[in-house]
């Protein structure tokens, strides 16, 4: 999906780090998992409504 190298990934956690502070990473990640998993549900979800 995307291509980032290791390097690119370190600067963005950085820029991360520096914006939202080191208490709230956790937060966000858990913030943002819960809308991946969320939207995997809807998509698979969506697809069995259709075959039905």
């Amino acid at each position: 999906m995307f291509n980032f190298s290791m390097s690119e990934l370190v600067v963005i956690l950085a820029i991360a780090l520096v914006v939202f502070g080191p208490s709230k990473l956790p937060e966000l990640g858990k913030a943002i998992g819960k809308g991946i998993s969320n939207f995997k549900d809807a998509t698979a979800n969506g697809q069995d409504n259709n075959k039905s």
